[in-house]
């Protein structure tokens, strides 16, 4: 059945996204390879709906191909990938994952720069992108609330009118993940979302994503310890395309295993 809200070419997937058991991400012996280097090997690794857990490695760990996998810009060799109970991530096409509620943030925010903050956030949100309909779509109350809203919780409602190419950095990465909440994700994957940003955003993005734990699922990847450590939470430890501990912060960095290959470099 086709569906207006992603435009031609793509098709809706039927079905709800089945919580019932409370995990939303589920991912068992997932591979990938790529010219014999083995990007994830045998991979698995479960997130809870409305959980926010950090997921932390050295380098060529498996963090990006693991979002890759989820977001379905990725094929795994083997292995299965399901968002709920029922929805196989590895048969659907990025399109249709996204319109799932899967949303990634990258690491490079990446907003329209000579739109002003508002219109960013009208852009972002789940209308038919048919350049016909965009261009004279009004916004209806329910849709001015939701961007109301979001500003406020992003702290840029006093930056409304404000072009997006102008802001801070950190203001763009917060616009960004406002871009990503306006479209009612389920689950977001967040790519070293603090990267360049002062101590005083951080801390403010760490806010943020508590706020947003029990009401959204986030998976963060960041290298900044104190950033990880404001969040609290569980952490995964990824090395050479598997889990390699999991538990709390100081579990983790505990871990003997973990400081050979990532802390203690």
């Amino acid at each position: 059945m086709s569906d207006p809200n992603i435009g031609t070419g793509h098709f809706y997937v039927e079905g709800e996204v089945d919580l019932t058991h409370h995990v939303i991400l589920y991912l068992e012996d997932i591979s990938v390879s790529f010219d014999g280097f083995k990007a994830l090997n045998n991979l698995s690794l479960t997130i809870d709906d409305k959980e926010l857990r950090c997921i932390i490695g050295p380098n060529g760990a498996g963090k990006t191909t693991m979002m890759d996998v989820v977001t379905g810009k990725t094929r795994p060799d083997s292995g299965t990938a399901f968002f709920g109970q029922t929805m196989d991530l590895t048969q659907l096409s990025e399109a249709e994952i996204a319109h799932l509620g899967i949303g990634r943030k990258f690491q490079k925010p990446t907003v329209f720069e000579q739109h002003t903050v508002f219109e960013n956030l009208e852009l972002a949100m789940k209308t038919d992108k048919r350049a016909w309909r965009s261009l004279f779509a009004q916004l209806d109350d329910a849709q001015r609330d939701r961007i109301a809203d979001t500003l406020r919780l992003i702290r840029l409602d006093q930056q409304a009118d404000r072009l997006a190419g102008l802001l801070s950095h950190g203001q763009k990465q917060w616009l960004e993940i406002g871009m990503l909440l306006v479209q009612e994700p389920k689950l977001l994957l967040l790519d070293e979302p603090v990267a360049g940003m002062t101590d005083d955003e951080t801390a403010r993005t760490a806010e943020l994503f508590k706020s947003l734990a029990g009401q959204h699922s986030l998976v963060v990847v960041e290298h900044d310890m104190s950033f990880i450590e404001q969040l609290g939470g569980k952490v995964t430890v990824l090395h050479e395309g598997a889990v390699l501990a999991e538990g709390d912060l100081a579990t983790v960095q505990n871990d003997q295993r973990v400081i050979e290959v990532y802390l203690g470099r």
